[in-house]
């Protein structure tokens, strides 16, 4: 066995492991010092991704302070968004805002040149991985479809733009499973040009699963083009495996997800139950699921629930991560001490 290999792929692979690798959601980002001192050097959130020297940089700071066995490359999920001719822009304290939804016909002529728009995430991979240890996975990204069309549709995120986005769902299904299905394949070739470049896994964020909990909607906007991007990896001989995230999706539905997309690895909400994931670990990988709050709360809480999880899937196949992702004002001591558990913790 190649010792360089990295854990987190040799657990995919469902190899006997020692333990679980481990990795965050939001790991780089927000709650490091060295992050925030460099934010406030550039434009905005978007003008940092396109850059590729520093988002490298970006990517690559919890990797120095932290023993993570990934890094997830530093990017936007609407940066598919964008180059499908759709203004995004960020204000102070409110989140992202969309301008006017382009014409349908408009964004179908852009997929094409998606993966060339964004050519920029392509370098910042390829600078993540010529500097980190070949033993240290990369992992590249997308929004999930859906999430992408909650924005796109209503023009913002919060509780009520994504209450709006359903009801946009049921009452006109036809427009939104045009948009949802347009995505994914502009999805496609920017994950095809991700892995070519130095991703050695992608996840799909799918971070409003749980705002459909209708089984038929599920099926249409999620399940049907998590499995159609799926499919078109692999048709174009990209063999990369794929974690998908439907974020606290009901567990009858995220049961089926698991079965029906064919992603390799089901990424958990905090609310997964033990028995949920025990299940799918027959079928997948399985990814999460600590609550992002008691890692910000720390202490004998964060030990226990650490320990829990660790007891319940550790066995494996199982990457220990979060159930979203870490919080701004996350204490730097509480994710060091949990990704010390981790790494100390045996299987037997």
């Amino acid at each position: 066995m190649n010792s360089q290999r990295p854990l987190l792929l040799r657990t995919i692979d469902r190899e006997h492991v020692e333990r679980p690798p481990v990795w965050f959601m939001r790991q780089a980002g927000r709650c490091l010092p060295e992050y925030r001192a460099l934010r406030a050097q550039v434009k905005d959130m978007l003008a940092l991704c396109a850059d590729p020297r520093v988002a490298a940089e970006v990517t690559l700071q919890p990797m120095r302070r932290f023993a993570f066995d990934a890094a997830i490359v530093f990017a936007d999920i609407f940066l598919v968004t964008i180059a499908l001719g759709q203004e995004v822009w960020f204000e102070s304290g409110e989140g992202p805002r969309l301008g006017d939804l382009p014409a349908l016909e408009a964004m179908a002529e852009a997929v094409e040149s998606v993966d060339a728009k964004l050519s920029y995430v392509g370098e910042t991979l390829e600078r993540v991985r010529a500097e980190l240890e070949p033993e240290r996975a990369l992992i590249g990204f997308a929004g999930g479809p859906w999430t992408l069309a909650t924005y796109m549709l209503v023009g913002h995120g919060g509780e009520a733009g994504r209450a709006k986005a359903r009801a946009i769902a049921l009452a006109d299904p036809q427009r939104v499973v045009a948009l949802v299905d347009l995505l994914g394949r502009a999805t496609i070739p920017y994950l095809i040009m991700q892995a070519r470049r130095g991703a050695q896994a992608l996840q799909l964020f799918e971070s409003w699963a749980e705002a459909l909990p209708e089984p038929a909607l599920f099926e249409r906007l999620v399940i049907q083009p998590h499995a159609a991007i799926v499919r078109g990896l692999r048709d174009a001989g990209v063999m990369t495996p794929v974690i998908g995230f439907p974020r606290e999706a009901s567990e009858p539905l995220v049961e089926r997800y698991g079965a029906e997309t064919g992603v390799q690895v089901v990424g958990l909400g905090s609310t997964a139950s033990a028995e949920l994931g025990c299940r799918l670990q027959q079928r997948v990988a399985i990814q999460g699921a600590l609550d992002p709050q008691i890692l910000r709360a720390g202490g004998p809480a964060l030990t226990s629930r650490v320990d829990e999880l660790l007891r319940q899937w550790g066995k494996g196949p199982y990457i220990f991560n979060l159930g979203h992702g870490v919080p701004p004002d996350t204490p730097i001591a509480h994710i060091e001490s949990a990704v010390e558990q981790v790494r100390a913790w045996r299987s037997e």
